[in-house]
């Protein structure tokens, strides 16, 4: 044998031989290094069962009983906590950081005893130790939010987070819709906007501000002339430490969180979810990768998501349930890299346009021909595997191309959770092979508490949501107008099910059209059944959409602001889901254009003066004022637009008959432009 092999590389010269060698020992080393295929633990070719009514459920619930809770000792958020200390043996629960320091960690009993607290003292400030009792929390994601939480839960109240994006007008609004007198705040900058509020009269019942961060006498001052008392969190704490009152755990079917929706138009509504529907769609998830992801007392998750949203919500209700850890960023998400390298997560909670940036990093290394090919057969080679089932992060091909990035997100994560805007098939499919972790997808909205459809362990294929979760069942439903059946397997998302929302907090109108008499909650997407079981989101039912980031677009509602541009008859705003931001098409006015144009020193023809850049750029301008002063925000402004020189009509097809632009025909004819809007912009 030795003189075969002698006989074949004795004439090779010396570095090919060497490199032949390496290569060798390369393959050795990845074959003997390569882990088990994760099996998938359903039939990956029936993934959903259908039931009688139309509906479809998940294959992983022995009968048509839905998931309620997991954990036995686990059906309120509030046991589920009290179920971490045990099995972890009261140990580490919430982290945080200062810059540049290493990780400091609450254990739970310290956060269960400061909740404690924190809740006695609410009590003795004249709050009532049930569930028709709400607390706001107007805070970034740090421990004392949770904290604040938990104080509700204890004592049966209900939390009621309020987010900056919603501006002060929203937020008083849901101060006074849910009866709140007393309002948690991280920093005296958003107690300044509830005195505010409060000094005009749009909040005559808030009582008291509890501040998580230092503050000053001036403001305590102000508090006073007010009317309303500030505190701080550490008083609060203090105060319910001298006064130490029983705890009054809540029932699984008692209300526990009221999630305001930004919405699109109107004032926000406020999804009002009990501890059995956070608790339920947090075990499907338990269940649905029991076999695959088993959590653990070890696993870290890092909090960065906004905690005022339900997805956040769901996650940590995972890793308290199991005893396991979450660590906070600094508030920064620009020093999110830093924090994750520090702290190193098993678990990451994303949305697309995270995703969509390390896919932009991973190809941005490859800036010549070499390195394209190298990360081309890397990827390929490690999508075989995932392909198999086999999920890594240490093989050569990790070694050479996707170490950085692992890196750059602490090294250890082996799970990836997407969910609140579809995600790009080739982002999906890169990012399985280069993170060597599983990359799960979830569909769903507020309303059934975060998620209705999730992927499953070993289904490596894109462009659908997954099937049914354990707690609920989907249906589709006609939508004649829109020429979609129930029987082509299409129609509107329907979801029924222990997850799924009692209503929204006094608003009985809007409750109705989300929730039919039967208990269905129409979600306004449409969905196609894959022929696997899974299902697929391929419409909206109504004019409204969602960005990358998970913000909801109601393009209309812009359109009409634009309009009053004085340049401007038509507009058109066009977003893309896998985009963070809006173009449009702009039809200038005839009649005002060839004066505003000679106001910026241009002249020539309409079809002339249209195409100029400099026109193009004085009308964005004056349409991103005109929007400001309308009060969209920044997310609602188009980033760019096309100036097209004829009009939309009916006879052209680009309006119907009464007017309304034709949203679907103006996508189509204006491809090619809007295609070219996005690709001259870099997010």
């Amino acid at each position: 044998m030795i003189w075969v092999l002698h006989f074949l590389f004795s004439p090779l010269p010396t570095p090919a031989l060497i490199g032949l060698i390496t290569l060798g020992v390369m393959i050795f080393f990845w074959v003997i290094t390569r882990p088990k295929a994760i099996a998938p633990p359903i039939d990956l070719n029936k993934q959903s069962i259908g039931i009688q009514g139309g509906a479809r459920r998940s294959t992983f619930l022995p009968g048509n009983k839905l998931l309620a809770y997991y954990y036995e000792d686990a059906k309120t958020m509030y046991e589920a906590f009290q179920r971490g200390l045990h099995v972890s043996e009261n140990g580490p629960c919430l982290g945080y950081r200062k810059p540049k320091q290493p990780y400091q960690w609450l254990t739970y009993k310290q956060v269960l005893d400061r909740a404690e607290y924190l809740g006695s003292g609410l009590l003795l400030k004249g709050c009532r130790p049930s569930p028709d009792q709400f607390i706001g929390i107007f805070a970034q994601n740090r421990p004392e939010w949770i904290i604040s939480e938990y104080a509700c839960y204890t004592y049966s109240m209900v939390a009621v987070p309020l987010y900056d994006t919603l501006g002060p007008e929203a937020i008083a609004f849901i101060v006074n819709r849910a009866d709140i007198s007393i309002v948690i705040c991280d920093k005296p900058e958003k107690a300044l906007i509830l005195l505010e509020n409060h000094k005009q009269g749009t909040i005559p019942g808030l009582k008291t501000i509890i501040l998580m961060d230092l503050f000053d006498d001036e403001l305590k001052d102000r508090g006073t002339q007010e009317g309303v008392e500030i505190l701080s969190l550490q008083e609060a704490e203090e105060l319910g430490r001298n006064n130490l009152r029983e705890p009054v755990p809540p029932k699984p079917e008692d209300l526990g969180i009221v999630c305001f929706t930004s919405g699109t138009t109107g004032n926000p509504k406020g999804a009002m979810l009990t501890h059995e529907n956070v608790v339920a769609n947090a075990s499907a998830f338990l269940k649905s990768t029991e076999t695959t992801f088993d959590c653990k007392t070890s696993d870290i998750s890092i909090s960065y998501l906004p905690l005022a949203h339900m997805f956040e919500r769901v996650v940590q209700i995972i890793m308290y349930s199991s005893g396991a850890r979450v660590g906070f960023f600094q508030g920064d998400i620009r020093l999110l890299t830093d924090d994750m390298k520090t702290l190193r997560p098993t678990m990451f909670p994303v949305v697309p346009r995270l995703l969509n940036r390390i896919y932009d990093k991973i190809q941005s290394a490859a800036q010549n021909p070499l390195k394209q090919a190298l990360l081309n057969f890397a990827v390929a080679r490690k999508l075989a595997d995932v392909k198999q089932g086999i999920l890594r992060n240490d093989s050569i091909w990790d070694k050479l191309t996707f170490k950085k990035v692992q890196e750059t997100m602490g090294g250890q994560v082996r799970i990836v959770v997407t969910a609140a805007a579809p995600v790009s098939p080739s982002v999906l499919t890169l990012l399985r092979g280069a993170l060597g972790c599983q990359i799960f997808e979830a569909y769903g909205q507020t309303e059934c508490s975060a998620g209705c459809t999730f992927t499953v362990a070993g289904d490596w294929t894109t462009g659908h949501v997954g099937a049914p979760l354990p707690c609920n069942i989907v249906k589709l439903e006609d939508v004649e107008d829109m020429n979609y059946f129930s029987s082509n397997n299409e129609g509107e998302v329907c979801i029924k099910g222990t997850n799924v929302f009692k209503g929204y907090l006094k608003d009985p109108e809007k409750t109705a059209e989300a929730l039919d008499k039967d208990g269905w909650l129409h979600t306004g997407d449409i969905g196609k059944w894959m022929p696997n079981g899974t299902l697929k989101i391929i419409d909206r039912k109504k004019n409204i959409f969602k960005l990358a980031q998970g913000e909801y677009i109601a393009p209309e509602k812009i359109e009409n602001i634009y309009v009053q541009s004085a340049p401007v008859a038509q507009v058109f705003v066009h977003g893309n889901s896998l985009k963070s931001y809006l173009v449009g098409i702009v039809v200038p006015d005839p009649d005002v254009l060839p004066h505003f144009a000679a106001k910026h020193g241009i002249k020539g023809s309409h079809e002339e003066i249209c195409k100029n850049s400099v026109l193009k750029k004085a009308m964005l301008e004056d349409l991103v004022k005109v929007g400001r002063e309308a009060g969209l925000k920044s997310f609602e402004q188009v980033k760019d637009i096309y100036i097209h020189p004829e009009m939309f009509t009916i006879e052209n097809g680009l309006l119907t008959p009464t007017l309304k632009v034709k949203r679907a025909e103006l996508s189509q004819y204006f491809k090619t432009q809007l295609e070219a809007l996005y690709a001259n912009m870099q997010e």
